[in-house]
């Protein structure tokens, strides 16, 4: 089933929108806060974020922000504010479409259903200045050149291109990438971070300022 992760401070919309999208084949992640929602994030992957836009602490703009500074996750805002004002402000930083309340199960199911197409259309590849990164093919290239990398190198590129700035612990990363319950010592991660950097030295990328060392937690990729 495909995950979404709603997040509202009211339960009973939470319960509702379960309701609506668990009888379209959806299974929902619900979360009444935006510290929970980005901590869930964290170590579980999604396929759409609904978010209500007025929430105490953290607000649903201020979440969306931080999650595309982290995620290219598609991400639709719901909210009784639907004035031109609002609605831009959603789009402009980075939400995918925006929903006012009171909403029309038809229409909320159809408007996640043509997010969904449109990220799974544009998502078999990332981009970052000149990197061309192919999830599909599992191909890297750098100004259209193809650099050989491995499978778990690959992973962790996709896994920093995704998350830019982020910072990832050594043992987060072994965790994302050897999985749990496997026993990897953290020079693992150091030798696999140490022969990217060559490969793109090799080809003239300024890798250095991009996979950074966060001394005594591991790295991040800075945009």
């Amino acid at each position: 089933m495909r995950k979404i992760l709603l997040v509202d401070d009211e339960m009973r919309m939470l319960d509702l929108l379960d309701l609506y999208l668990s009888q379209n084949g959806f299974s929902c992640i619900k979360k009444t806060s935006g510290a929970c929602a980005l901590d869930y994030m964290e170590d579980h992957a999604i396929e759409l974020v609904i978010i209500d836009v007025m929430m105490p602490d953290m607000d649903g703009w201020e979440l969306c922000q931080l999650i595309k500074q982290q995620s290219d996750v598609p991400i639709i805002m719901l909210t009784a504010k639907g004035s031109k004002p609002d609605v831009v402000k959603g789009l402009t930083i980075g939400a995918d479409d925006y929903i006012a309340k009171p909403f029309d199960e038809e229409e909320l199911i159809a408007r996640i259903e043509a997010v969904l197409r449109r990220t799974k259309a544009t998502g078999s590849e990332i981009i970052f200045k000149e990197l061309q990164l192919n999830k599909e093919s599992y191909d890297f290239y750098y100004l259209k050149k193809k650099i050989p990398v491995t499978q778990k190198e690959f992973v962790l590129l996709e896994l920093f291109l995704t998350h830019q700035n982020h910072v990832f612990s050594r043992e987060h990363l072994i965790t994302k990438i050897w999985g749990y319950g496997v026993y990897i010592e953290d020079r693992t991660v150091d030798s696999h971070i140490r022969n990217i950097r060559e490969k793109l030295r090799e080809v003239d990328f300024p890798i250095d300022q991009h996979l950074q060392t966060v001394w005594g937690i591991g790295y991040k990729w800075v945009s």
